[in-house]
């Protein structure tokens, strides 16, 4: 999501005020800094990353802070680093423009709607194309700050998404990435009156854009997951099958504290359901540990959990209290140490999951998609249709093209393969 607010703010600069992206700060007139507070590390190194580049950019060069940070910081960041020319919050994208010509200006309105505000065209890759389907986020989560920083739910009429799609796809993309805090909870809230789509339905109506060859999104929440949605995802060709299911702890307990408005059983449940009609797909995962009051018995239950779906991927944190959320105020905090030592057997352990499963991999065609040249120039990577991540040799002439590719050598996070067709 990140990606693409900057997407948007680079093609509203160039188009509205004539700027061009540079590499180099120090040559910079502008200095976007866009952020997340999803976790509070990310905060803390703002303010360090905000003194270097005041110390180093030119005199008359401008910085901006934008994103999840500035939603709920606000002034307080222009307090700290009174140096910052503007704070633009994760809601008010689209005024960029006018953000940059009012000094100290600090827009954070998360409940501004841009649902239907017409971006310039902009895209770090000519080769796959990021579209927000809906902005904010209506859960409770007692963790989680993104409601506070992004506002209610609000979804992108159906007939905006599949036009930015082809539009996209004339451009030379093969494949889409669909975004949002609940992708599958598509069509809940418009702004206008529209045609209630939900989530499968703008799936199957993407699906018949004729060039379009992949379509991936993310993220997509359990308690959405009926059995309409994943029969799609089955189904369709061209949705991409890769699953990511947001598990966050595997103790029902834990998930009724964090309000995730399911329970292990749902959760497992779902994930069977998507192994027994979609084999081939491959499913990825976040876990909390540590959340207030998780007991070892809770743990044990995350890891029954982790063992049973054999996860392909897992994102894994430790709890990390955010301001404006309910957490914040629980009392039964669980020892930081205790929270690191369950962080780390359950990193190893999917670490030897993901081995083990990579380890069955070699030998193995998978159809890829090139779409990053690596700074080598002699290698280019890509995904297959299920999210595996393979490097081949090539060059640059590969990016955008499809090949069948042999695995021929087993890592953790990338795997190596030859061209065979």
């Amino acid at each position: 999501m990140n990606s693409r607010d900057s997407e948007h703010m680079i093609a509203e600069l160039h188009e509205k005020e004539g700027y061009e992206t540079t590499t180099d700060f120090k040559v910079a007139d502008l200095i976007l800094i866009n952020t997340c507070s999803v976790r509070e590390r990310p905060v803390h190194k703002l303010f360090s990353e905000l003194g270097g580049f005041n110390k180093h950019k030119k005199p008359s060069a401008k910085i901006g802070v934008c994103g999840c940070t500035a939603s709920h910081l606000g002034e307080e960041i222009i307090k700290k680093a009174p140096y910052v020319n503007f704070v633009l919050g994760a809601r008010n994208v689209s005024k960029i423009s006018e953000v940059l010509h009012k000094d100290k200006a600090v827009e954070i309105d998360i409940n501004y709607d841009e649902s239907e505000f017409a971006f310039k065209d902009f895209r770090s890759s000519p080769f796959k194309g990021f579209i927000n389907i809906s902005i904010g986020c209506d859960k409770a989560c007692t963790f989680c700050i993104v409601p506070k920083t992004r506002g209610d739910e609000i979804s992108i009429p159906d007939a905006l998404v599949v036009q930015e799609a082809q539009k996209m796809v004339d451009a030379g993309a093969k494949e889409i990435f669909l975004l949002g805090q609940n992708v599958n909870n598509y069509g809940r809230r418009f702004s206008g009156e529209h045609e209630k789509v939900n989530f499968t339905e703008l799936l199957r109506r993407l699906s018949k854009i004729e060039e379009l060859q992949r379509i991936r999104f993310t993220s997509p929440h359990p308690f959405h997951m009926d059995d309409e949605f994943l029969e799609e995802f089955a189904s369709n060709p061209k949705v991409c099958k890769s699953m990511h299911m947001p598990l966050q702890s595997g103790s029902t307990k834990v998930l009724k504290d964090m309000k995730r408005g399911y329970s292990k059983e749902w959760f497992l449940n779902r994930a069977k359901k998507l192994r027994d009609i979609c084999p081939e797909a491959t499913i990825s995962t976040d876990i909390i540990v540590g959340f207030p009051g998780e007991s070892d018995e809770d743990f044990e239950e995350t890891i029954a959990v982790m063992k049973e779906v054999k996860f392909d991927q897992v994102f894994s944190f430790k709890y990390s209290p955010r301001p404006h959320t309910e957490a914040e105020a629980f009392t039964n905090i669980v020892d930081s140490e205790v929270a690191s030592d369950r962080l780390s057997y359950l990193q190893a352990l999917n670490n030897e999951m993901i081995d083990e499963k990579h380890a069955k991999l070699l030998g193995n065609v998978y159809h890829i998609y090139f779409e990053d040249l690596h700074r080598d120039g002699e290698h280019v990577a890509g995904r297959s249709d299920n999210n595996i991540v393979v490097r081949v040799k090539g060059r640059e002439e590969l990016l955008g093209k499809f090949a069948n590719v042999k695995i021929t050598a087993i890592g953790r996070t990338i795997l190596t393969g030859e061209i065979i067709a």
